[in-house]
């Protein structure tokens, strides 16, 4: 995998944590308390916190503070699709490039996914759910399009998706859709698979949110 700066390293921990619901929507990101917790100084923080900004993963000065951004379920169409667009291609690129050792380490991310999900600890496979699609993503060696794909992630409501009744057990399963093409070398199956799950996800969503403007009627 590629080296990482120590801003980079605290970025990307705070992306997993903004995803995974670790830190809420709405939530206050204390440069001091960042550093501390990560066991850092506060410069890779507070250069984490700027390129975040930058992103739309948070909003504020990152001297004063910053706040995890709100997601915009009127947005959220716009970027299903252009998720789709992307990802399928990283998917793709990842199979055709994908090492012994990649797959070795997307085996054991899927593993943690599974354990996090059958100790019952939803934070904890939400988080394992983001390194698993980091990773295999990772391996496509196309960081213009990543880059644009965490783009899209900060503002996309995992964290609203993931705590739809059974849809991490659902999403297990289709993260083996997706992981045995992957292994099998099989892009065409792994891209299929990525936009059923990507697809998956949405229309859970829409009928939750639908089902709680009946019950509120």
């Amino acid at each position: 995998m590629e080296f990482k700066t120590k801003e980079n390293k605290v970025a990307d921990y705070l992306r997993e944590g903004i995803i995974a619901g670790r830190f809420p929507r709405g939530a206050r990101l204390k440069q001091q308390e960042l550093a501390v917790m990560l066991n850092t100084s506060i410069t890779p923080v507070r250069e984490a916190l700027k390129l975040l900004v930058a992103e739309g993963y948070v909003l504020g000065d990152s001297y004063k503070g910053a706040v995890v951004a709100p997601f915009d379920i009127e947005a959220s169409k716009e970027m299903l699709n252009l998720r789709i667009l992307l990802e399928i291609q990283l998917v793709r690129g990842g199979v055709e490039h994908a090492t012994t050792n990649d797959i070795a380490e997307l085996k054991q991310l899927a593993g943690a996914f599974s354990e996090a999900f059958d100790a019952g600890d939803n934070e904890a496979a939400r988080a394992a759910n983001y390194r698993l699609h980091q990773c295999m993503f990772e391996t496509a060696h196309l960081p213009q399009t990543l880059h644009f794909v965490q783009i899209l992630w900060a503002r996309y409501p995992f964290d609203v998706i993931n705590r739809v009744q059974g849809r991490i057990s659902r999403a297990a399963e289709e993260h083996d859709k997706i992981l045995a093409a992957f292994i099998a070398g099989d892009a065409a199956g792994a891209m299929l698979a990525t936009r059923q799950h990507i697809e998956a996800g949405w229309h859970e969503l829409q009928d939750a949110l639908a089902a709680e403007v009946k019950t509120a009627r």
